[in-house]
């Protein structure tokens, strides 16, 4: 099977994020492969592996910092990449990033797209849904789990929901959007980190892909982010004094009346 990944590049979950200009300053800021994305690479690896044939094909949309991304994906399997790169670009809004993957997605054949369930920068778990509907493609979010027919023309995949979990089949080719659970990631070896090196890695721009500058980055963009700030800070907490549980109850009691007066 010949497999497309839909990889973004994130800040680190553990950075300390700072707003600069109304939004996020990157700089100094460690970057990583998105960790739901990297479940989907994983998936792509394995039924690739499983099936001893096809390939598993990356694509990126970012600048130059976002090779680093694409080169882990080699590292851990991945056989080919593309980097969408362009000023043009940049500030695009969900819909515009879903336009730049579709466009290059659309150069080649693929039975199975897939990418994690959202990134965790903003959460907005929208960009897979946009790119199925410009492909003409169904489209299968939130699956932590997925077992592809023998002769590789469906597939069934499972979600959790509140109580249960709901199953669904899908004709192939689908985009599938990966949830925590569908596998275990790998971690890169030796042999894999030096293996990427030799492994290609394409970069596409506006023109490669045919697309108008009007329709994508700050042009083209139909969502406007009025603000971006921290969250304020949290007051310290406060220990209970208390020499026995009865007293510290009576003590929290007599604040909540007194000074939070909430009873």
């Amino acid at each position: 099977m010949n497999i497309a990944v839909l990889l973004k590049q994130v800040p680190d979950t553990e950075a300390r994020l700072k707003i600069r200009d109304g939004s996020v300053d990157h700089t100094d800021v460690k970057m990583v492969p998105n960790p739901f994305d990297e479940f989907a690479v994983e998936e792509a690896i394995r039924i690739r592996e499983k099936s001893g044939s096809g390939q598993v094909t990356i694509y990126c949309l970012g600048q130059e910092k976002a090779k680093e991304a694409v080169k882990w994906a080699f590292s851990v399997g991945a056989d080919q990449g593309f980097l969408l790169k362009d000023p043009a670009f940049d500030n695009s809004d969900l819909l515009g990033a879903a336009k730049v993957l579709a466009a290059a997605l659309k150069k080649e054949h693929y039975d199975l797209i897939l990418c994690g369930k959202q990134a965790v920068d903003d959460d907005a778990g929208q960009v897979a849904q946009a790119v199925a509907e410009l492909l003409d493609l169904p489209h299968v979010g939130t699956v932590h789990k997925m077992e592809l027919s023998e002769d590789k023309k469906s597939v069934v995949c499972y979600r959790d929901f509140e109580g249960g979990v709901e199953v669904v089949q899908s004709s192939l080719p689908a985009v599938i959007s990966a949830e925590k659970g569908l596998n275990e990631v790998r971690y890169a070896s030796l042999k894999g980190i030096m293996a990427a090196k030799k492994k290609s890695l394409v970069e596409m721009d506006l023109a490669a892909l045919g697309l108008s500058a009007a329709d994508i980055g700050a042009a083209g963009a139909q969502l406007e982010i009025r603000g971006l700030e921290m969250p304020p800070v949290r007051a310290a907490g406060k220990i209970i004094d208390g020499a026995s549980p009865q007293e510290k109850v009576a003590n929290l009691v007599k604040l909540l009346r007194e000074e939070a007066k909430v009873i």
